[in-house]
């Protein structure tokens, strides 16, 4: 009984919300797909553009049925800021519980951010300051080089490019108080967090996802540091099991990844 259990446990969580049985339908509709290949979807009231199916289907687990972004929201009009923000999925989700916030979106590619706007205009978001540059730690620009379907890397060499970019710390210092700092750029964020460090005082919940490249130094433990000097709480998780992981040392067989984690912090 208990394998059963086990089983099908997953499967009657999802079934028993709205966003699951959502996810359960993408995953049918849309997880065969070729991959890198744009496509429209739609799932409940929202329409998006997005240039890889199956990135898309996980992204909305993690937004819409897991709620990686959820906080609470103590101000009347709480304060966001979402780095790599990518075709919109997330946007939808920030303005969808929290109709009243100031959003703040930083993307660097611009073609990504390009089907981001229109993402935006065909499901009528609105007050959305879209900011096409990486964030970084200068305004100098940095180099990016494509990778999978859903992420470019600093890390990268296939088909590097000088991106635009702006020093996230000027940015947090220009606030009072920043309600949500949602950090998925792609390698970037040890360095942008260690710039950061002396800025985070008012940011009261934070995301970072987390990567470690092949061939790179692993700077976990640094990325820890400034959140414990910080004086958030914090809570990591992964998405990603290996068996014998003394000898299995790629991230789902990544070619260039050999962890991802998610760090959810915040203040007590």
């Amino acid at each position: 009984m208990w394998f059963f259990k086990f089983l099908f446990t997953e499967t009657a969580r999802l079934l028993r919300s709205v966003e699951g049985r959502r996810l359960l339908w993408l995953a049918l509709q849309y997880g065969d797909r070729p991959r890198n290949q744009s496509v429209d979807v739609s799932v409940g009231s929202y329409r998006f553009r997005v240039p890889d199916a199956l990135s898309f289907v996980w992204q909305y687990r993690e937004i819409f049925v897991d709620e990686f972004y959820k906080f609470t929201a103590t101000n009347t009009n709480p304060v966001i800021f979402d780095c790599g923000t990518n075709v919109g999925t997330s946007i939808a989700y920030f303005r969808e519980h929290y109709p009243t916030a100031r959003i703040v979106a930083f993307e660097a590619d611009e073609h990504i951010s390009a089907t981001l706007q229109n993402n935006l205009r065909q499901n009528q978001i609105s007050g959305v300051e879209v900011i096409t540059k990486a964030v970084w730690t200068n305004d100098k620009g940095i180099w990016f080089g494509s990778d999978q379907a859903d992420s470019a890397s600093i890390f990268s060499q296939t088909d590097r490019k000088l991106v635009p970019s702006v020093r996230l710390r000027d940015y947090l210092l220009r606030e009072t108080r920043i309600d949500m700092l949602k950090m998925d750029i792609e390698g970037a964020e040890t360095a942008v967090l260690t710039d950061c460090q002396d800025a985070l005082a008012h940011v009261q919940n934070l995301f970072v996802e987390f990567h470690a490249y092949l061939d790179h130094p692993q700077t976990l433990a640094e990325v820890m540091k400034v959140l414990e000097n910080s004086g958030f709480r914090y809570y990591i998780n992964t998405s990603q099991y290996r068996p014998a992981p003394l000898v299995n040392h790629r991230y789902k067989g990544n070619d260039s990844m050999d962890l991802q984690l998610n760090i959810f912090a915040y203040r007590n």
